[in-house]
This record gives structure tokens, sequence and C-alpha cells, in this order.
């Protein structure tokens, strides 16, 4: 087992929690992934916008096969994004999905003094993160929690580096990069960032 998946103990993720609040995020802890996903329908408002990034946490969740299913009744920026099929329209399409109502994604790291850290190649992630999009909804198991920033970032090199660049030459024939970053370590607006903490492996 990896030093880097380990679940914490009860303390060390309330003390967590704690820290993460008070810098302004919500947090709702769940027990699995089925409570996770359950939180999110509850969460998001019948008629908002929805645009998520690539994230292996959100479909572990069962979040890609239910919006692909259409059987929820958000208004799926995802999809209008697919149906254009002239590049240059599509990628405008993307930018601007960064400003949706609700951004889901998830996190590669959070510390446990309360920092939350993200990390990809292309941006399409954490472009929405610090302040684009109205709404941030990230899940997050709770491996993932850190002793510090700087483990936070070790953390992201070391393991979640290697497995995300396996996974994009397999899924885009292609390496990836940790080119874009953001640190999450305060939120001004109390009700736009949510964490949803998960007492369970998921993603990397």
């Amino acid at each position: 087992m990896s030093n880097w998946d380990v679940i914490p103990s009860d303390s060390e993720i309330e003390s967590t929690i704690k820290a993460v609040k008070a810098r302004g995020i919500n947090v709702i802890l769940v027990k699995n992934k089925f409570e996770a996903l359950d939180a999110l329908k509850k969460f998001i408002p019948a008629g908002s916008e929805v645009m998520n990034g690539s994230s292996t946490t959100l479909n572990e969740i069962g979040f890609g096969e239910l919006l692909k299913s259409g059987n929820h009744k958000w208004k799926n920026l995802h999809a209008e994004i697919l149906k254009e099929t002239n590049p240059d329209k599509q990628a405008d399409l993307r930018r601007k999905s960064a400003c949706s109502e609700y951004f889901l994604g998830s996190v590669n790291a959070i510390s446990k003094n309360g920092e939350l850290v993200a990390c990809d190649a292309s941006g399409s992630r954490v472009t929405a993160y610090p302040g684009a999009a109205k709404n941030v909804i990230l899940i997050a198991g709770v491996q993932k929690i850190t002793d510090s920033l700087e483990s936070a970032m070790k953390r992201i090199r070391e393991y979640v580096f290697p497995l995300e660049d396996a996974r994009a030459m397999k899924a885009y024939g292609m390496h990836s990069n940790t080119s874009k970053w953001v640190i999450i370590e305060r939120e001004f607006n109390p009700k736009r960032m949510t964490l949803i903490l998960v007492k369970e492996k998921l993603g990397f």
C-alpha cells in the first residue's frame, strides 16, 4: 500500500474538516460513494447549468453515468459541447462552461491545514475552481488528506501524476503533465464552494 492512499483516523478527518471549514469552504462528510452521489443530487437545484471536469472520482461515484442517462433535471453543458461539430465553436463553449452555475470536479490533495490542491495538464478543471464558476462542488476520498501543503504537492508529483499519465496514455494516446496548478487557500463566499468528503478511497 502506498503512503499516499492511507485512510486517516477519524480524529484526523474531523480536524481536517474543521481546517477546511475555517477557510470558508463548506464540507459534507459521507460514508461511501453511494452517499456521495445522493448528496450531489440533493445539492444541485433542478434547472441548473452543470459542467464537470475530467475526474476519476466522479466516474467512480456514478456521476458520469447519471449525466449520460438524462435521468436528472439539470442542464447538461457537457452534452451541449459534444453536440457542436465546429472545433472552434466547441472550444469556445468549453471555455465558457468554466463559468457554469455548478462546476463539479475533484482535488488531488487536501492538507490537514485546510488547503485544497488540484492540478491538470490543460487547465480544463482548475480554471473553474478559483472564481469562474458560480458554484463549485468537489468530491474527494479521505485518502487524499496529507500532513501539509508541501506534502500535498509532493503527493501529486510522486503518486497522482504517474497514475494520471498512464490513464491519459490509455485514453488519449498521449502523456499528461503537471502544467496547471491551483491552491484553494480561502473562499470568501461561504456558499460558493463545497467539498463532499468521502470516507473511503476514491480516485487518485
